[in-house]
């Protein structure tokens, strides 16, 4: 298993694995249709980053790194293809994830979450992550809870 960057040839991976995951816990909201659709637009050439996780030449994960604001990202459309569930991908992802925000010298992470997803609301938590206030016009109507980690 190895950690790779974003590349255009694997958007079509981070629209499958994240629209895979949706359908399976909620829905497609127009917004996820728009960023999923132009990673490169939305995502990387605002600041952010995403990485894939390769595994004997498939990608069986993702995850983002929105900017909000200067040193300030939203981590976001983390997915881990189902068939590889139960192997710690998300966690070694969420650890890479985090030490690559420390390696830039950022001051936050933020994610936007459900209450529903309490497998990954463990793992937040372990890494660090607390809960604080949602703003009422948050992006996503499936989030209801907003948590933070400052890395410095």
């Amino acid at each position: 298993m190895e950690i790779i960057s974003f590349e255009p040839q694997y958007s079509k991976d981070f629209k499958r694995l994240n629209i895979e995951w949706l359908e399976k816990y909620f829905y497609v909201e127009p917004h996820d249709e728009e960023v999923l659709g132009k990673p490169e637009e939305y995502i990387i050439k605002s600041g952010g980053q995403i990485f894939f996780v390769k595994q004997n030449e498939e990608i069986v994960g993702c995850v983002a790194l929105m900017k909000i604001e200067e040193n300030i990202f939203e981590l976001t459309k983390m997915a881990v293809s189902p068939k590889f569930h139960g192997k710690k991908i998300g966690q070694k992802l969420m650890k890479f994830t985090i030490e690559y925000a420390k390696r830039q010298a950022w001051e936050t992470l933020i994610i936007y979450s459900s209450r529903k997803l309490e497998n990954a609301l463990h793992i937040y938590k372990k890494f660090g992550f607390t809960e604080i206030p949602i703003e009422e016009n948050n992006p996503y109507a499936r989030g209801d809870i907003k948590m933070k980690l400052q890395l410095s």
